[in-house]
C-alpha cells in the first residue's frame, strides 16, 4: 500500500494538515508538562503562606483533630492536651478516627477525655458531623489540629460550621523541610490541595455545601 492509500478519503493538504495538527498537539502537550514541573516548586514554595493558617496557642474547651494522617496529629493534639490547652479531644474521620484515640491514650490521654466522630469522609465533613457533637458538649472555643498545608481549608469549613464557636489552628508542622517534601508523600498532598482549597470557597460562596446529616453507621475502620 502506498502513501497516497493509507488514507484514502483524505487529500494530500488534508493529510499534511492533520500531521500539523498532531505535531502542535504534542509540543502543547509538552509545553504544559514543563509549565507542570515548573510550577511545582513555586506551588511548594508558596504553600505555608497560602494554605496554612497557624494562631497563638490558647485555652480552648475541646481539641478537634482531623483523621486522615494520623500518627502526627494524634502526637499533635496529645501533646496539647497534655499541656492543658483542653480537656476534652474530638476526633473527627471516617476509617483511622478510633486508631488516634488509641495512639492518644497511648500517650497519656484519659480515655474518657476522647469523643469520636467516626463518619466523615472529607473536609467539609468533617466540620459538619462534629456540629451536633460540639453543640451537645457546650463549647465556645476549639483549637483545630490537622496537617498544616491542610489547615486553611479546615479552619473555613469548620468555621463555617459551627459559627457560633471560636475557632484556633493549630497544625502539625512540616516534618522535614520544603526541599524533600516535594519528593514525599505531602508534596502530593499539597499539589492536591490548591485545587481543593478553591473549590471549598467557591462552593461555600455559592452556598452549594450540603447540610444533611446521615444516621449513625458503623466507620469503615470498625467494618474491617
Amino acid at each position: 500500500m502506498t502513501r497516497a492509500q493509507t488514507h484514502p478519503g483524505l487529500s494530500i493538504r488534508q493529510r499534511r494538515a492533520r500531521k500539523r495538527s498532531r505535531k502542535w498537539f504534542f509540543a502543547g502537550l509538552g509545553l504544559a508538562a514543563v509549565l507542570a514541573i515548573s510550577a511545582a516548586p513555586l506551588a511548594l514554595f508558596l504553600a505555608d503562606p497560602l494554605l496554612t493558617i497557624r494562631d497563638p496557642i490558647g485555652k480552648a474547651d475541646v481539641i478537634v483533630v482531623l483523621g486522615g494522617d494520623g500518627p502526627s496529629r494524634a502526637t499533635r493534639a496529645a501533646g496539647l492536651w497534655q499541656t492543658g490547652v483542653a480537656p476534652k479531644v474530638l476526633v473527627s474521620g471516617d476509617g483511622d478516627c478510633y486508631w488516634i484515640r488509641e495512639a492518644m491514650i497511648d500517650q497519656g490521654v484519659d480515655r474518657s477525655a476522647i469523643a469520636v466522630e467516626c463518619q466523615s469522609g472529607t473536609t467539609w465533613e468533617n466540620a459538619l458531623f462534629s456540629s451536633p457533637i460540639l453543640k451537645q458538649m457546650n463549647v465556645r472555643s476549639a483549637v483545630l489540629v490537622t496537617s498544616w498545608y491542610h489547615s486553611r481549608r479546615a479552619i473555613a469549613s469548620f468555621e463555617a460550621a459551627s459559627e457560633d464557636i471560636r475557632w484556633m489552628s493549630v497544625p502539625v508542622e512540616p516534618r522535614q523541610p520544603l526541599e524533600k517534601v516535594a519528593f514525599g508523600p505531602d508534596g502530593i498532598q499539597i499539589m492536591k490541595e490548591y485545587p481543593k482549597t478553591v473549590w471549598y470557597a467557591i462552593r461555600h460562596f455559592l452556598g452549594l455545601e450540603s447540610t444533611r446529616i446521615p444516621a449513625a453507621f458503623p466507620s469503615r475502620e470498625a467494618r474491617t
